[in-house]
């Protein structure tokens, strides 16, 4: 069954080795085509993401050398992975091809300058989060503790998603710039966010929350990092505690607005049965024992699709 994955971290991975590893089957990203290829993943969202401790000026540079990886490792290399534009562009992929999009994991590299916002915007991206984890110019993170919420230069930076039709992702953002953004944006997704009712990680969302985005029509995607799934124990994560938080998600409300987001090649610890996208048949196959397959394809694929197709 295809699938949809909303995230992943390959990108910053080429760009700590210098793009040295080949996209194509290096072991070191759990990415690579031959594993989206056996895994059946056929759209795979690329996060552009730089690390905070890099200066202003650094973060520009670090974001533009992952688009310079991603347009020379992933497509140069790989005209079986064909560069999604725009979202129209998924419905044209043949059989054996792959498609791979441009997202942006908080807004540091753009600083106060939304002519950089513009840049990124015609270098393909076609999902922003405001922020990561901690504050920057735009709004505040989910482990920022001022808890401050949209700024000034942030709403100017969703507006410009607005009017160019960029979804505004709000996975990372804490609770006060999260209703900000709700209030704010046209076009809302979480990309990748499980449930806090099931396991109450700051990196979750509320019922509250969740419900708030299918109200708008926007996606929930969840993430495959054990953190985020269930207390340590010293124990195992499993497929099926993954799916507790797609079950609570279903349960209020969210069966058709459910989808998947892995953040593989930025988390370290797996899922059992779930360790990189070689893998991600196991957790469809789970799915089916519980759910139609008519849903399963929603949670795979056609969720997301529905919710990008005036886009």
């Amino acid at each position: 069954m295809n699938i949809i994955d909303l995230h992943c971290d390959a990108l910053l991975k080429l760009w700590e080795k210098k793009g040295s590893l080949s996209f194509n089957d290096a072991p070191e990203l759990d990415t690579n085509k031959q594993r989206l290829l056996t895994g059946g993943v056929k759209v795979q969202g690329f996060a552009i993401f730089v690390m905070p401790n890099l200066t202003d000026q650094e973060k520009f540079q670090s974001a533009l050398d992952q688009v310079h990886y991603f347009y020379e490792e992933v497509l140069g290399k790989n005209p079986d992975i064909k560069h999604i534009k725009e979202w129209k562009d998924i419905g044209k992929l043949a059989e054996h091809e792959i498609g791979a999009f441009l997202t942006l994991e908080g807004v540091d590299p753009v600083g106060n300058d939304l002519h950089k916002l513009n840049i990124f915007h015609r270098l393909g991206v076609l999902s922003v989060g405001l922020t990561w984890n901690f504050a920057n110019l735009a709004a505040d993170g989910v482990l920022e503790p001022r808890g401050a919420g949209l700024s000034s230069l942030g709403r100017k930076m969703v507006q410009f998603h607005n009017e160019h039709r960029i979804l505004t992702d709000v996975s990372h953002l804490n609770e006060r710039s999260f209703w900000d953004v709700v209030e704010t944006a046209d076009y809302l997704i979480a990309s990748h966010s499980n449930a806090k009712a099931v396991f109450d990680h700051p990196r979750g969302l509320s019922d509250e929350q969740a419900q708030a985005l299918f109200a708008k029509n926007a996606t929930v995607h969840v993430v495959y990092y054990p953190e985020f799934i269930k207390p340590e124990a010293g124990g195992i994560t499993t497929i099926p505690d993954l799916i507790k938080h797609i079950d609570h998600y279903c349960a209020i409300g969210g069966v058709h607005q459910v989808g998947l987001g892995s953040d593989f090649d930025g988390i370290g610890a797996y899922v059992q049965d779930l360790e990189n996208a070689a893998k991600s048949q196991n957790l469809i196959n789970e799915l089916l024992k519980h759910y139609s397959e008519e849903q399963v394809r929603g949670f795979a694929h056609n969720n997301f699709l529905r919710r990008v197709a005036s886009l």
